[in-house]
């Protein structure tokens, strides 16, 4: 098979690719999009953040590859076929990244460590020493997919108790977690004192987790944002934050990345920013989820 690896929102994929096709497929031809003269023969495309033209005329496309676990950008590029599947990377490495993430995110809210820190900065010897059992917090994961599963698993192997939250009924449902869906989201937020949304990006999901969202959740809950950017609608979880409901939050992705410099988030004391590296695909394993997928189509 033919396929296309593109820039990404400026980030040029080949090189980092190209070797890793050679060596791991190499019954796999990829090129260039400058490189292609006969853009029908194309059979794929790798991609993250695409060019807006970059899927004219070829007819022939059969699949199209995220680099990442978003598609979100490649579902709005305007030149894309709408009758050509769009696959995320959902390999063991990145799911086994996004559970330790989360589970260091977990502790860090759960056992104040925000808190010792500030004390470290001023020499101050200072202990809290109730509350640190799992059984005082309870994880609830918005997002029950791939990632959820791995994530909530994780979690319930350091001994939280663990609920889940997905549009539908997870099939098969995931052994010793709580499930909620389809209208349990509100019942789902008021029993989790710290909430990870791990959900994509769609018209649904976008602003949602604003200040009546984030109000539904206990008084003194944390948030772990690892979803995608877009949704947290940031002023307003600032708001919250500053009244005292929520007591910290957790941040890897945003609006507009970089986050720029003058942007409050960074200075603010309850907040812990991170640059959008909850996973990183290792490029062995993306490779071969494509190498997988084009083999049963």
């Amino acid at each position: 098979m033919r396929g296309v690896i593109t820039t990404s929102g400026g980030v040029d994929l080949w090189p980092h690719y190209s070797e890793i096709f050679a060596k791991d497929a190499p019954e796999l031809t990829v090129m260039r999009r400058e490189d292609i003269t006969d853009p029908a023969q194309v059979d794929f495309v790798f991609t993250f953040i695409p060019p807006a033209d970059v899927f004219e005329g070829m007819r022939g496309l059969k699949a199209i590859f995220s680099a990442g676990a978003g598609t979100d950008a490649i579902m709005a590029c305007p030149s894309r076929p709408e009758s050509v599947p769009v696959y995320r990377v959902e390999d063991a490495d990145q799911a086994l990244q996004m559970a330790g993430f989360a589970a260091f995110h977990v502790l860090w809210h759960h056992r104040d460590m925000g808190r010792y820190v500030a004390q470290q900065a001023q020499g101050k010897w200072s202990r809290t020493v109730t509350g640190l059992s799992p059984s005082y917090r309870r994880v609830g994961v918005l997002g029950f997919g791939h990632m959820g599963r791995a994530i909530a698993k994780g979690l319930m192997g350091l001994g939280y108790a663990v609920a889940g939250y997905s549009r539908r009924a997870p099939d098969p449902a995931e052994p010793g977690v709580q499930h909620f869906h389809g209208d349990g989201l509100d019942d789902f937020l008021a029993q989790t004192d710290i909430l990870i949304n791990v959900l994509p990006l769609t018209s649904t999901t976008r602003g949602m987790i604003d200040a009546g969202f984030l109000q539904k959740l206990p008084q003194g809950a944390a948030l772990v944002q690892i979803g995608r950017g877009g949704q947290v609608v940031e002023d307003e979880l600032m708001a919250v934050l500053d009244s005292g409901h929520l007591s910290g939050a957790s941040l890897d992705v945003f609006e507009t990345e970089p986050l720029p410099q003058e942007h409050p988030l960074w200075a603010h004391p309850k907040v812990l920013i991170t640059p959008h590296v909850a996973s990183i695909p290792e490029r062995r394993f993306v490779v071969q989820s494509i190498r997988e997928r084009l083999s049963s189509l």
